[in-house]
């Protein structure tokens, strides 16, 4: 064989066995997700990270899968497991991509999974049921042989065998069949002595059940992350960082935190209690009213504004003369179109009114899911006065379109040094800013009250706790989800405003 004929055989094998070589390297695993198309992210059914409300799938660890399923241009699936011990198995078995879960980072956590960047911190907490016995620290726990009992394999459970070298007598109950929220339900009805749990979660949990309280912190602040499975292949986690470092340097992640626990920072242990009483005594009287002249809105929003005028009494009247179960003023009730405000079913569908045509007037600068907090202010002081704080913080350097900035300075517009130089001057703005807050967490209460019911009745709780279930979602479109804030000639307007 000529050398000709030789170079070209070896030219042939050597490309085959290249051609092998590329065929047989495994893909990345970016690559694996954008080729199936979706995104499967494994999470926990609750309040904080993931659950289906009246419009469709909310929660904020929701709300980021679903924008980092965006950026790589998939559908988002969710994977809840109804308890921790199902989530970090899958993760191993390759069956979800990415833990959001609202999970701390702990060093056990570190040894097989790899978390991404912190997107907020928590403390735990010992938590007790208020009029009982209420422990200090660890010692009284001990001196008082008092049992605690947390879930198996939690980042509390991890805590506690971290104390036992300290204190080798420390024993505590794992439980492997309920969650965080059940095991704070049980504390809160007398069924359990004591639990630990996250402070978010306690503050979230204490709308629904009030008798929760925190007995002693066990740890400082600690950071929440998502995690994946450790690997040689950076090609997940390192887009995570990216994304986690986009959001937040955006202001985007700090709106969609104040959005699901902004409205926790305070706690009325009586108010809340009142509260509770009144969710299963009045609001079935009234409840189908508000369904029925809602449209747009989440009824259970416009019970909650109800709520924080009248606390569900049709007949409540104010030395001010506001009056009804949405205690309308007289000229207000007659541009809605109420002739009779101590009508229930009139001041209500005249309340509806009134609040979404103050919504329409509010600037479309303002993300979907914050126009109805803008809204509700302006319900409460008038919606001059609601400008006037919007363009006081845009003079302080602040987002005009962000509710959690604006709220700071509607307090200011008592204070002679700022309203002289506002437009309508004078206002009660701190009663404007506790009034929503009140609502938000009227609202919250609510949707927990009914989910707590729903689960009740299914029986959620004999579920298997290695059972995972499947749910593909795509972001809603409804009336008041969230939405990314989009440009208008307001916010130019309040520029203009702002400097002169």
């Amino acid at each position: 064989m000529s050398w000709l004929k030789w170079c070209v055989v070896f030219a042939f094998f050597g490309f085959t066995l290249t051609g092998c070589q590329l065929e047989s390297e495994p893909k990345s695993l970016l690559d694996q997700i954008r080729e199936r198309g979706v995104l499967r992210v494994g999470t926990l059914n609750n309040q904080l990270s993931y659950y289906i409300g009246a419009d469709g799938p909310t929660g904020l660890d929701y709300e980021l899968a679903q924008r980092f399923a965006d950026k790589l241009n998939v559908k988002l699936e969710m994977k809840p497991a109804y308890t921790l011990s199902g989530l970090f198995p899958a993760l191993q078995r390759n069956e979800i991509d990415i833990i959001a879960a609202g999970l701390t980072i702990t060093p056990q956590r570190l040894k097989k999974f790899r978390p991404g960047p912190a997107y907020y911190y928590v403390s735990q907490q010992v938590v007790y049921k208020a009029g009982q016995w209420r422990p200090r620290n660890i010692n009284n726990l001990l001196e008082q042989e008092q049992n605690v009992t947390v879930v198996a394999g939690s980042s509390h459970e991890a805590h506690l065998y971290e104390l036992k070298k300290q204190f080798p007598e420390l024993e505590w109950t794992a439980n492997t069949k309920f969650d965080d929220d059940e095991l704070l339900r049980q504390v809160a009805n007398g069924e359990l002595s004591y639990t630990i749990a996250d402070s978010v979660d306690i503050s979230l949990t204490q709308r629904i059940h009030p008798d929760l309280a925190v007995a002693f912190e066990l740890t400082e602040d600690q950071p929440i992350a998502w995690f994946t499975a450790r690997t040689t292949d950076d090609s997940l986690y390192g887009l995570i960082i990216e994304f986690f470092g986009k959001i937040k340097q955006s202001g985007k992640l700090a709106k969609l935190e104040e959005k699901y626990f902004g409205h926790v920072d305070s706690f009325d242990y009586v108010d809340t209690r009142a509260f509770i009483r009144a969710l299963d005594k009045k609001l079935p009287r009234w409840e189908s009213l508000f369904k029925k002249y809602a449209d747009e809105f989440d009824w259970r929003l416009l019970a909650a504004l109800s709520y924080q005028e009248s606390h569900w009494n049709p007949k409540a009247v104010s030395p001010t003369g506001v009056r009804g179960l949405m205690m309308l003023t007289l000229p207000t009730a007659k541009s809605v179109g109420v002739k009779n405000r101590l009508d229930p079913e009139q001041s209500i569908r005249g309340g509806a009114e009134y609040l979404r045509r103050t919504l329409k007037r509010v600037p479309d600068s303002i993300s979907k899911h914050e126009k109805i907090w803008f809204a509700l202010a302006s319900y409460n002081i008038g919606f001059g006065h609601m400008m006037d704080a919007r363009r006081l913080t845009l003079r302080q350097g602040g987002d005009a379109n962000s509710w959690a900035d604006v709220k700071e300075r509607l307090p200011l517009l008592r204070k002679r040094k700022y309203y002289k130089d506002t437009r309508y001057g004078y206002a009660r703005g701190d009663e404007a800013q506790k009034y929503v807050e009140n609502i938000r967490r009227y609202y919250q209460s609510i949707i927990g009250h009914e989910s707590a019911q729903l689960a009740q009745e299914r029986n959620d709780t004999d579920l298997n706790v290695d059972d995972i279930k499947t749910i593909e979602v795509t972001l809603p479109e409804a009336s008041l989800s969230g939405a990314e804030p989009t440009t208008s000639a307001d916010t130019k307007k309040l520029n203009s405003v702002a400097k002169n």
